[in-house]
């Protein structure tokens, strides 16, 4: 019985943490802007494969991962993805926009990822997750983070798909446009300040 809380205690402790730190994170709001404006399919695999792979990272080589690139380009990286997504849902023309979905299906997936996984690279989840991961067995921290921001990014897509029938189209490409816009400026901003730390 004390080994299958020896397994459990940590499953919860990781979850909940996890949980708690992206609810509302910008990941979570990248995964429902998109959802808002595209299939939900592609924005919930490229978030999850990202996702998984940033946390098999952090629980292999624990914090370390995080000092292999300067904190400085990461931003940079970051800032222009965001802002390409912002330019892009500014400029969007809902009748060119119309049947699109198939064609941006693969394309949106590997942004998604891109996007989520680059901005959450060096992230205090994926510390907290190395953390966790380098005191406790490593599957089990791995698949509870995992599992929270699966459900943190269902939640985000979900909210999305409900905006999506409640406003018009192209308030939701502008209202995302905008504040990934903002997102970029923010990571811009800190990509300044790390560097002028180094």
């Amino acid at each position: 019985m004390a080994s299958v809380m020896d397994l459990f205690t940590p499953f919860f402790e990781t979850f909940f943490l996890v949980f708690l730190a992206e609810f509302g994170d910008k990941s979570q709001l990248v995964a429902m802007t998109l959802a808002a404006r595209y299939r939900p399919a592609p924005v919930i695999i490229g978030a999850v494969v990202a996702f998984s792979v940033l946390n098999l990272l952090a629980v292999i080589f624990g914090a370390a991962v995080a000092q292999w690139v300067p904190g400085w380009i990461v931003a940079i990286v970051v800032a222009v993805l965001f802002f390409v997504f912002g330019f892009q849902s500014l400029r969007f023309d809902e009748e060119a926009d119309d049947g699109g979905d198939v064609k941006v299906g693969k394309q949106l997936l590997i942004s998604v990822f891109l996007l989520i996984f680059m901005a959450e690279f060096g992230d205090k989840t994926q510390l907290a997750v190395a953390a966790l991961g380098s005191i406790n067995h490593l599957w089990i921290v791995w698949g509870a983070a995992t599992l929270a921001l699966l459900l943190t990014t269902l939640l985000g897509v979900l909210v999305g798909r409900k905006l999506l029938y409640k406003l018009p189209l192209c308030w939701i490409h502008r209202g995302s446009g905008v504040l990934f816009v903002v997102f970029g400026c923010v990571a811009l901003y800190e990509s300044v300040t790390q560097f002028i730390l180094v």
